[in-house]
């Protein structure tokens, strides 16, 4: 299967019945999951601490062997082509890694080296590479010089630099501010229009993972829950959700009422929480109801369904009280191997 080129591959990743139980250890910490990754794709892979997302990933990009099943990345095997595959993919992990005692461009060519790209090419691609992440007045700083948001700018581009088929992000924007965060999605973004980069996608912010995934795996206890698009996970929920606020004790139980309550969910007290079909739908209509029993709202709120609502649903918890995912702590830095 080595022989095969990306162009001629159904989908540039693809994952069957991949297993991975640990020496010492009876439960699998990846259990038999598959999946498919398609050329250009950005695919985001959730689950809480342990879940098996990491080792998932850590088998993709060859730092493990399965203990059964099989995978390929651009129609290479994980377990028999693993020199093939770190030649082309970049991983970006959570921690910083750049010397800082070299300068940004320093750190780029010397990566550049280890995959043995020549010298002018590889000089050419840093300078390209700076300016799309505007890092050119900064390409000769030491790396000590530069603000957290400028170092995971720098963290990226070094991750390009061999210009991989596929790229694993880790974390990209964890501990930058939200304007930050944005900035560093746009450059996403643009990745994947302008080269038709494969991006995998782990993240503890939600909103990273519904602005920039095409798909969205939840993985837990080693196996995947779900699949399928931001848009389609948060419709598998079946509705919207409308908080009313209220001072009459007695307007609960009206409210409750209404024709097209789906559910009524747990609120704190003087407030209803209504699950709906439709808020955009539903509104217009309990607004008139609330109207015409004579009932004085106080507050009024729409939400619509999120994916951190989808994870917690799934898997009986939220992905923001896992906190900060150890990401790939323990992987071997791929982008810097060449045998």
């Amino acid at each position: 299967m080595s022989g095969i080129t990306a162009a001629q591959l159904k989908h540039i990743i693809d994952a069957r019945n991949l297993t991975k139980v640990y020496k010492g250890e009876t439960r699998p910490a990846v259990d038999s999951i598959s999946f498919t990754i398609d050329e250009g794709e950005v695919y985001g892979l959730l689950g809480p601490n342990g879940a098996g997302k990491t080792t998932t990933i850590n088998m993709l990009t060859t730092r493990l062997s399965s203990t059964s099943g099989d995978a390929s990345v651009a129609g290479h095997d994980i377990n028999r082509h693993s020199i093939n595959i770190r030649r082309i993919i970049g991983v970006v992990p959570q921690d910083m890694t750049a010397d800082e005692d070299f300068s940004g461009m320093e750190n780029l060519l010397m990566v550049a080296s280890f995959y043995d790209v020549p010298k002018k090419i590889a000089v050419e691609r840093a300078n390209r590479l700076l300016q799309m992440v505007d890092l050119t007045d900064a390409a000769e700083k030491h790396v000590r010089e530069y603000s957290g948001g400028m170092r995971k700018r720098l963290e990226l581009i070094i991750g390009l630099i061999n210009e991989p088929k596929v790229l694993f992000l880790d974390e990209p924007t964890l501990g930058l501010d939200v304007q930050t965060r944005t900035v560093m999605w746009d450059y996403i973004k643009g990745l994947k229009k302008q080269f038709n980069m494969t991006i995998i996608l782990t993240s503890h912010y939600l909103e990273e993972v519904d602005a920039l995934a095409d798909r969205v795996s939840i993985v837990d206890h080693g196996k995947i829950i779900v699949t399928g698009t931001p848009s389609e996970l948060k419709a598998s929920l079946n509705g919207d959700i409308i908080t009313l606020g209220f001072r009459d004790s007695k307007a609960g139980d009206v409210i409750k009422s209404f024709p097209g309550v789906l559910e009524v969910l747990p609120s704190a007290q003087g407030t209803m929480k209504l699950r709906v079909a439709n808020a955009d739908i539903a509104l217009p209509s309990l607004m008139a109801f609330v109207f015409q029993k004579g009932i004085s709202l106080t507050t009024l709120t729409v939400q619509k369904p999120s994916l951190d609502e989808v994870f917690l649903r799934y898997t009986g918890r939220s992905l923001r009280e896992e906190g900060a995912a150890d990401g790939f702590k323990t992987m071997i830095n791929m982008r810097r191997a060449r045998r």
